[in-house]
C-alpha cells in the first residue's frame, strides 16, 4: 500500500469519533467468525492506539503475518472502516438511504422479484423528487425503464409514456442546475484567484465572462438547487464588482430558500451554511451592524437546531464561519483587545488540524487575527502572523490578501519604529504589488508616505498625517477604491496618529456614535 494510501488511512482512523470506534468493532464481530483471529481489527487497533504506522511493531504484534501480507491488510481495513461508517450514517444521510435502497432494488431484480424491485424504486424515486436530488431520481426512473422495457410486470397503460416524459423532464432539470453550478465554481475559482476587480479593466472583465457564460434559463424555471446555484452565480460576480447591495440581495434570497424549506438544511447543511456566512459578509461589507448581529444569531442558533455530532464537515465550517464573523463583529464595534481571546481557540484548531482546513482558509486567519494585534497595538503579534502570510511560497490564490498583508507589515514597522526597515522594504513590496497588478491609487499614496519617512522631520508629522488623510478621503468617492479600507481601516489608523489615540479607541467612538444615530 503506498504512503498516500497508509497516511489517509491513519486520518481515517483518526477521524473517528468514540461511537463510530465502538460500531466497528461491533460490525466486524458480528461479521466474522467467533473464534477467528480479525487481522485487520488486530491492525486497526494498534493504529488507533498508538496514532502512527511502525511497520516493524506490527510485525511483532500481529501474530502469523508476513510483511507482503501489510498492504492488502491495511487495504482491507481500510474498506471495512468505510463500510462500516456508510451502514452507522444510512439514516442521517438522505443521499446513502437512497442509493442503498437502489441497490435494494437491483439484488431484488437479480434475482428475478421485479415486482418488489418497482415497488422499492418507486417509494425510492417519490423521497427522492421529495428533496429534489435529480440524479439519483433519473437513475431510477432510468432502472424502472429497464425493467419495464424487458419484462412483463404491472402492464399499466400510459405507463411507458409517464416514464418517458419524466425522464425527459429530469434531464431538462438537471442540465439547467449543472449549467448553474458549473458557473457558479468558475467564478468561485476566479474569485479565489484575483480577489475582488481593483480597476475598470478588471470590472468589465468579469461582467464579460458572466454574460458570456450565463445559461438562458430563468430563475423561475429552475429546481431548489439551481435557484441556489443561480443565486451563488449573482453573488460572486457582484461581490468581484463591489456591487455590495446587490451582492445581498442574492445572499439573502440563498439563505431564504433553506429557511422557507427546512428539509433542504438537513440535506445539505454546508451549502446553507455557505450561504449564511456570505450573507454575514455582504452585510460586514456594507458596515450593516443590525442586520448583521441578526444574522449572525441564525449562525449561533444553528447547533441547536440541527446535529453537529455525527458530521465533520459540518462542524468544520459552521466553527469557521463561527470564529471568521466574531472577529469582524469586533472589527465593526471596535473591540479589538477582546477578540484577542479568541486567537488560542482559532490557533488550536489550526494546529491539531482537526477540521482539514484548507491554506486560503488559513491564510484569512492570519490576516484577521494580525488585524486584531495591529487594532489593539500589539503590532509585534501582527508581524508575526503576517509573515506567515508574506513568507508563503507564491500562493496562487488571493493576491489581494497577499497584498494587503505586506502594507500591513510596514505600518506596523512604522508603527515600532523601524524606520530603516520600511525604507528597505517599501521597493520589494512595491515591486510584488505591480506584479500581481494590485497597485491601486490608495497604495500609492501610503508608498509615496512611507518612503518620505526618512526625510520627514518629526515636528513635520501630524501635518504629513493629515495631508495624506485628505487625499484619501477623496480617493475613497471612487470605484474600485473602497476595497483596501475594509480589508484594513487606513483613515482610523490616521486619525489616531493625528489625535495620538490607539486605532481602537477610534473605531470604538464611530461604532457609538453610528448607533446614537441609529437609535
Amino acid at each position: 500500500m503506498p504512503k498516500q494510501k497508509t497516511d489517509d488511512l491513519l486520518k481515517l482512523v483518526a477521524s473517528l469519533n468514540r461511537a463510530e470506534k465502538r460500531h466497528f468493532r461491533l460490525f466486524v464481530k458480528r461479521n466474522q467468525q467467533a473464534n477467528s483471529e480479525i487481522l485487520f481489527l488486530q491492525l486497526f487497533d494498534i493504529l488507533e492506539r498508538t496514532g502512527e504506522y511502525d511497520e516493524e511493531y506490527l510485525l511483532k504484534r500481529i501474530e502469523n503475518i508476513k510483511k507482503s501480507q501489510l498492504s492488502n491488510l491495511k487495504a482491507h481495513l481500510y474498506k471495512q472502516l468505510l463500510t462500516s461508517l456508510r451502514l452507522l450514517n444510512r439514516n442521517k444521510d438522505e443521499t446513502i438511504l437512497l442509493r442503498e435502497n437502489l441497490d435494494y432494488a437491483r439484488i431484488l431484480y437479480n434475482k428475478g422479484l421485479y415486482r418488489q424491485s418497482l415497488d422499492v424504486l418507486d417509494k425510492a424515486k417519490k423521497r427522492a423528487l421529495e428533496v429534489e436530488v435529480h440524479t439519483v431520481a433519473l437513475e431510477i426512473a432510468q432502472f424502472e425503464k429497464l425493467i419495464e422495457g424487458q419484462y412483463i410486470t404491472r402492464s399499466l397503460e400510459g405507463r411507458a409514456e409517464e416514464l418517458g416524459l419524466q425522464c425527459t423532464e429530469l434531464t431538462h432539470k438537471i442540465s439547467a442546475t449543472d449549467a448553474f453550478s458549473n458557473l457558479s465554481l468558475r467564478l468561485y475559482g476566479l474569485y479565489l484567484k484575483m480577489g475582488l476587480v481593483s480597476n475598470e479593466q478588471d470590472f468589465f472583465m468579469v461582467k464579460s465572462f458572466f454574460r458570456g457564460q450565463l445559461p438562458a434559463t430563468k430563475y423561475e424555471d429552475l429546481d431548489f438547487w439551481g435557484k441556489v446555484y443561480y443565486c451563488q452565480s449573482y453573488t460572486w460576480m457582484h461581490l468581484m464588482c463591489h456591487e455590495y447591495p446587490l451582492c445581498y440581495r442574492f445572499t439573502q434570497r440563498w439563505v431564504d430558500l433553506f429557511r422557507d424549506n427546512q428539509r433542504m438544511i438537513e440535506a445539505n447543511a454546508p451549502l446553507y451554511l455557505k450561504g449564511l456566512h456570505n450573507n454575514l459578509a455582504t452585510l460586514f461589507n456594507m458596515w450593516q451592524y443590525d442586520k448583521f448581529i441578526e444574522e449572525l444569531s441564525f449562525l449561533e442558533l444553528f447547533p441547536h437546531q440541527f446535529d453537529l455530532t455525527n458530521n465533520v464537515n459540518v462542524q468544520g465550517l459552521y466553527t469557521l464561519y463561527q470564529f471568521d464573523h466574531q472577529i469582524r463583529r469586533h472589527y465593526m464595534e471596535g473591540t479589538f483587545k477582546e477578540g484577542l481571546g479568541l486567537v488560542p481557540q482559532i490557533t488550536e484548531v489550526i494546529k491539531d488540524n482537526r477540521y482539514n482546513w484548507d491554506d486560503h482558509r488559513i491564510m484569512i486567519f492570519h490576516y484577521r487575527i494580525a488585524c486584531l494585534y495591529f487594532g489593539s497595538g500589539d503590532n509585534d503579534s501582527a508581524i508575526d502572523y503576517l509573515n506567515e502570510i508574506i513568507n508563503q511560497r507564491s500562493p496562487n490564490y488571493r493576491s489581494d490578501i497577499q497584498a494587503y498583508a505586506r502594507i500591513l507589515s510596514l505600518i506596523c514597522h512604522f508603527e515600532m519604529g523601524n524606520v530603516q526597515l520600511v525604507e528597505y522594504q517599501v521597493k520589494s513590496v512595491y515591486r510584488f504589488l505591480a506584479k500581481v497588478e494590485h497597485l491601486q491609487e490608495t497604495q500609492q499614496l501610503i508608498f509615496r508616505f512611507l518612503r518620505r519617512i526618512p526625510r520627514i522631520r518629526e515636528e513635520q508629522l501630524n501635518d504629513e498625517f493629515v495631508k495624506l488623510k485628505e487625499k484619501l478621503d477623496k480617493v475613497t468617492t471612487k470605484p474600485f477604491e473602497t476595497r483596501p479600507f475594509t480589508f484594513l481601516d487606513i483613515p482610523s489608523w490616521l486619525e489616531s496618529k493625528i489625535e495620538g489615540i490607539t486605532v481602537q479607541e477610534v473605531i470604538r467612538r464611530k461604532f457609538l456614535a453610528s448607533q446614537e444615530v441609529e437609535k
